[in-house]
């Protein structure tokens, strides 16, 4: 998804009515009565080729207080503040209403990019109500018919420069992933890229409510600059910080909390993990910060595998260690406990902290740039080839039917994370255990712990002229045939 547009409006303005046709699916309530939506709604759009986020918002009521409305008005307001575009609907045959003038206002104030939209603009009932939008002040309004699908054409134009905006932006930000390898490399060059001002060492801390990911970025920059406190949840969305810590250029993502699905009822919280999760993919090292009350609970687990998935490199950092008692019997319960429940981050470094206190923050620091240095490691073809034929005379592939398997070459194809090709025959045939024996073994044998590592069995293909059917080998046998027939007239 490219960007984040929150539809926003007075009650009955037709915002769930258009939010339905963007997803393609009836999936906000519908109907006649004001005020039926009143949490916020997030749906994958499609408008044209362009793909993007779409949220529907309950209806801008003019109530602060701590009554219905006005808490709706402040998740409303909250989600303007997450979007990137607000779309803001008035109702054309209504015209435009001292209400709307109100929510014009805070709209400039609070959102970057607003586009105004005159819904139910079909018929000249609407004429009146169009030409009324412009004392807004929010530029000229789309004559917009969400029930009708009218008015689409003109959004798309208003959304495309914004897009091609944030594609820009998301380009400049995105880690460089999945670098091809030249095979040619000189093993005595030094290939790890330096982070720079311009390209900064991108880091993403995650992890559950209240863990200290806040506390921990301040203590990294040196200052306040993210609220903290006591309560579980008071970040958001995730912010990203550039510092230099230790003579080292970074990046670093502030996420919102991740809870259990199930227990994710908060659609603005609903809406923070989503962009927790964008943070992982925008990030080169991933920081999985625990409790030291309660690690390596399910959701914990579910973090640090989706960080795997995504091919980051990968730290579990344990959070509020000074005021852990029986410090060394827990690190071990700790080290046991993460080699058993994620064991496809084998070898990957636990490192104890206080962001409180700043005790264990050089040793974190020395544990992010080794595991860089890992997520960049090439080996060369010719020494991963004597290794393979040592593991392959220590444990040789099962031969499934009586078939034995020939694993005959290997190569690094990728680094950013490391990425092995093996040259073999019957790749469809070898079990998911061999795959893990040679991953374990690159890990332990080239020193690479704790970084995802791929690894791909392909086939050579069997390049026999004369296999296959009758009607291929004889135009094959004729081919083959042919230089000699030439030959002897």
């Amino acid at each position: 998804m490219s960007f984040t547009l929150a539809i926003v409006g007075r009650p009955n303005v037709g915002k769930s009515t258009l939010f339905n046709r963007l997803v393609g699916k009836k999936l906000a309530l519908v109907d006649d009565q004001p005020g039926v939506t009143r949490d916020l709604r997030e749906g994958e759009a499609r408008l044209g080729d362009m793909r993007f986020t779409v949220i529907d918002t309950a209806g801008l009521e003019d109530a602060t207080d701590d009554s219905l409305q006005g808490r709706m008005r402040r998740l409303t307001e909250r989600a303007v503040d997450m979007a990137d575009v607000c779309l803001f609907m008035i109702d054309a045959r209504a015209g435009v209403t001292p209400t709307d003038l109100i929510f014009a206002e805070i709209l400039r104030k609070r959102s970057a990019h607003v586009i105004l939209a005159a819904n139910k603009g079909e018929g000249a009932a609407a004429d009146a109500g169009v030409i009324e939008a412009y004392s807004l002040g929010l530029g000229e309004p789309i004559r917009l018919s969400a029930e009708h699908g009218e008015g689409l054409n003109d959004l798309y134009g208003q959304l495309l420069p914004i897009e091609e905006k944030f594609a820009e932006i998301a380009k400049a930000n995105a880690p460089v992933v999945d670098v091809t390898v030249d095979e040619d490399f000189d093993e005595d060059e030094d290939y790890v890229p330096v982070p720079t001002q311009e390209k900064p060492l991108q880091i993403a801390v995650v992890g559950r409510p209240n863990a200290g990911k806040s506390t921990l970025i301040n203590q990294i920059l040196g200052e306040d600059k993210m609220l903290t406190g006591p309560e579980a949840g008071i970040t958001r969305d995730a912010i990203s910080t550039r510092t230099v810590w230790n003579d080292v250029p970074m990046r670093i993502f502030d996420t919102a909390g991740m809870r259990k699905k199930a227990k994710v009822q908060d659609k603005l919280e609903k809406l923070s993990v989503s962009d927790g999760l964008r943070a992982v993919k925008f990030a080169e090292v991933v920081v999985v910060l625990l409790d030291a009350a309660i690690p390596f609970e399910q959701q914990d687990l579910r973090i640090a595998d989706l960080a795997e998935r995504e091919g980051r490199a990968v730290i579990v950092a344990v959070n509020k260690w000074d005021i852990e008692d029986a410090k060394q019997e827990k690190l071990r319960d700790l080290k046991e406990a993460f080699g058993r429940l994620l064991p496809q981050l084998r070898g990957a470094p636990l490192i104890t902290v206080s962001a409180k206190t700043g005790r264990g923050m050089d040793r974190l620091h020395d544990a992010i740039m080794r595991a860089y240095d890992v997520w960049n490691r090439r080996i060369p073809t010719a020494q991963l080839n004597r290794w393979l034929i040592g593991m392959l005379e220590q444990h040789p592939p099962p031969a499934p039917q009586g078939k034995r398997i020939k694993l005959r070459y290997m190569t690094q194809a990728k680094t950013r994370p490391p990425g092995f090709v093996v040259m073999c025959s019957h790749p469809d045939k070898i079990p998911e255990s061999y795959n893990r024996y040679l991953v374990n073994g690159l890990r332990e044998d080239f020193d690479m712990p704790g970084t995802p590592i791929r690894l791909f069995m392909r086939g050579q293909g069997d390049k026999n002229p004369y296999k296959g059917s009758r009607k291929k080998n004889a135009g094959a046998l004729k081919k083959h045939l042919k230089p000699r027939a030439l030959r002897e007239k």
